[in-house]
């Protein structure tokens, strides 16, 4: 009897630490590695397997795109080299001696996933291959890429095995480039001057798709990132090693729009909870701060308020400081995020522009013009 007892109190703590529909879901997602992110906080809402490393593919190019963009330089000419073309797998169909605006081979990188497009805009970019690819590594550094090590601009397998990331990485850096508008609209594109996107999912499986890159070499199998927008929530995908890869993205946008609401956890303006005499009525918060939440976290979000400690010298209000505290908040204990809090200062000038403002925009409205 006691052994019995012993062995189900060891299978309730294993479905505790390991719930079913976790393991079943983890099991519905094919790909080897996989992760969901939300693209506006960076929380993760799925991971298998995030932070192994695994080669990636023409996902690299993702990469690529966002130096080129970066650079400034997309209305220049590009000259393609012989060097540039003489690449295998994917072509956009270069030729030694070609010349083409920077713009229009980023188009043929994201769309056609060419690999001669990749080495010309290595070349114009970084000078050289190898000039392009450390910018690529300095680049995975400052966005916190830290599992992740470029050898190409292309992501065609190698056999010094140094060209390698993970799904957690790649999301980081999408999340990184879908905040600039350029890369938005070439990663959204559809169908440009001829060549039609190959990220199926954005031209025909999922219609809430914003964008992506596809991958694939012999050794690296298929890989794939993707971007989804529903109802303003954003969502990035990525799956490394995914033979059903279309369909764990489907799978994995639909659980996380269906599962997480972005939520208003601080609104922007005017803090009421603080009630402090210096404080009261004069600290704001700039931005609203949202965060996707399940319906089952909405009533487990703390916020703390740390503010610095009132001088005497704040008797003058324009010695208080701009920046005077920071709300941070927690979800289950953890901190999720941290936002400063920003003094406003009371001015009898700005109140009194306002008024005649108002008295101004009255004036319009009755009819009165403004010379009288």
């Amino acid at each position: 009897m006691k052994r019995i007892m012993l062995l189900l109190i060891v299978f309730i703590l294993i479905l505790t630490v390991f719930p079913p529909h976790i393991s079943a879901a983890k099991k519905a997602v094919s790909a080897r590695s996989a992760i969901l992110m939300d693209q506006d906080s960076g929380r993760i809402l799925f991971e298998k397997n995030a932070n192994e490393v695994s080669r990636i593919a023409s996902i690299t190019k993702i990469m690529t795109a966002i130096l080129a963009i970066e650079s400034g330089k997309l209305n220049k000419t590009v000259t393609i080299s012989d060097r540039a073309v003489r690449t295998e797998g994917s072509s956009i169909y270069l030729k030694p001696g070609d010349k083409m605006k920077l713009e229009d081979l980023v188009y043929g990188l994201m769309l056609r996933s060419g690999n001669d497009a990749a080495n010309s805009i290595a070349e114009y970019v970084g000078g050289s291959i190898e000039g392009f690819v450390f910018l690529m590594n300095q680049k995975a550094r400052e966005i916190g890429m830290n599992n992740t090590h470029f050898a190409n601009p292309n992501g065609l397998d190698n056999r010094n095995l140094n060209h390698f990331s993970t799904a957690y990485d790649m999301a980081l850096l999408t999340r990184y480039a879908m905040q600039n508008k350029t890369y938005q609209k070439i990663s959204g594109t559809k169908f440009y001057k001829g060549w039609r996107n190959k990220n199926r999912l954005l031209t025909e499986k999922y219609k809430y798709c914003t964008g992506g890159k596809t991958g694939y070499t012999k050794l690296a199998k298929r890989t794939l990132v993707t971007t989804a927008t529903k109802n303003g929530e954003k969502l990035i995908a990525v799956t490394l090693n995914g033979p059903d890869d279309w369909n764990d993205h489907i799978w994995m946008f639909e659980y996380g729009f269906k599962s997480y609401n972005s939520t208003i956890i601080l609104k922007q303006g005017n803090i009421t909870a603080i009630k402090n005499k210096y404080f009261k009525n004069h600290v704001y918060i700039k931005k609203e701060v949202d965060y996707p939440l399940n319906k089952q976290e909405k009533d487990k979000v703390q916020i703390e308020y740390k503010m610095i400690k009132p001088r005497k010298s704040w008797k003058d209000k324009n010695k208080i400081p701009e920046v005077v505290g920071r709300a941070i908040i927690y979800l289950n204990n953890e901190i999720i995020n941290s936002v400063p809090i920003y003094y406003r200062k009371s001015d009898e000038n700005a109140k009194r522009g306002w008024i005649k403002e108002f008295l101004h925009v009255l004036l319009i409205q009755m009819g009165v013009r403004e010379n009288g």
